[in-house]
């Protein structure tokens, strides 16, 4: 067996399919790459500037209101943020929303796509009140969380007490702690949020063969057994977009705690930190540092993930 054989059998998957593009998926890469570039390249410059100033900023001690005393001081601004008690608190609180919200989002949307993928009635009309709470703009979903839970203006409180016959308090204070505000926030963020991960989960169940799970069916599998070993296998690849999505999405949360909170009771989320030490405090490097990191963490988030679901979303195309 020669040394070309050889090292042919031993190649990676995705090597092998690159050795086997035909000539057709090769012009297709090709056109798509010139209809993209220029687009791409516009879309480089512009992102890659402002992290890059970003960056630069993060290595100065830089006040805006005292430019003269501006100094650089390499990455003390970064030992600072990461030795700070504030900013692990504001992580902890940010990354207790993401795992919370994803969770239930995940369940909601996936019965909301499964409920839209089997319905009789007319699809484009159930997915257009669906989409309604996800239509609303943040900071005006924010407000009227904040009425519907006020002690002195809201219905919930009157709802659960009812519910309860009586047994839940009317002057129940949310805002009055740090768990019951982290849960009203949250609940929003399910409320709004979900309509946008049943779209992306919808789009996984429509690319799902039904004869597949027909032929689980006949050989005796339970609706939980299809559901787990052919549905889910089978839109992996919506699984994770959808996942990744309203992960980094949840990471950024600012709107619902700034309205509901402005940060009280240990309610600070990391954009929140970032916009304190940036428009508040006028401290541009140490804003600066804090986006920079806030940045490092979403990419490091988003490689788990990409790694962690091991899907090859190019390998769909052409070959």
């Amino acid at each position: 067996m020669s040394a070309a054989v050889e090292t042919a059998k031993h190649a990676s998957p995705q090597k092998r399919q690159r050795a086997h593009l035909t000539d057709r998926a090769k012009a297709e890469r090709s056109l798509g790459w010139k209809l993209a570039g220029p687009a791409f390249v516009v879309m480089l410059f512009v992102t890659l500037w402002p992290i890059a100033d970003a960056v630069w900023l993060s290595l100065f001690n830089y006040r805006l209101t005292d430019p003269a005393g501006k100094t650089f001081v390499w990455f003390q601004n970064y030992i600072t943020a990461l030795s700070d008690p504030l900013f692990w608190q504001t992580f902890v609180t940010t990354f207790a929303i993401v795992i919370f919200t994803l969770i239930f989002e995940l369940i909601f949307g996936m019965a909301l796509a499964m409920v839209m993928h089997k319905i009789v009635i007319p699809r484009k009309t159930l997915r257009t009140i669906v989409l309604i709470p996800y239509s609303i703009i943040t900071v005006v979903s924010a407000f009227a969380w904040t009425y519907a839970v006020s002690v002195s203006s809201g219905f919930m409180n009157y709802w659960l007490h009812f519910i309860t016959a009586g047994g839940f308090p009317l002057d129940y204070d949310w805002f009055g702690g740090r768990w019951s505000s982290l849960f009203i926030i949250c609940l929003s963020e399910i409320w709004k949020t979900t309509p946008f991960m049943s779209l992306l989960l919808l789009a996984g169940l429509a690319q799902v063969d039904s004869s597949m799970e027909e032929a689980a069916q006949v050989d005796g599998a339970t609706w939980w057994q299809r559901f787990y070993k052919v549905v889910l296998p089978n839109m992996k690849a919506a699984l994770m977009v959808a996942v990744l999505f309203r992960t980094l999405d949840a990471i950024r949360i600012y709107d619902n705690p700034y309205v509901m909170t402005g940060g009280a009771h240990e309610t600070t989320t990391l954009s929140m930190l970032v916009s304190n030490e940036t428009i508040t405090r006028v401290e541009i490097g140490m804003g600066s540092c804090l986006s920079v990191i806030l940045f490092i963490i979403v990419l490091i988030v988003a490689a788990i993930f990409v790694r962690g679901f091991k899907v090859d979303l190019t390998s769909s195309g052409g070959n």
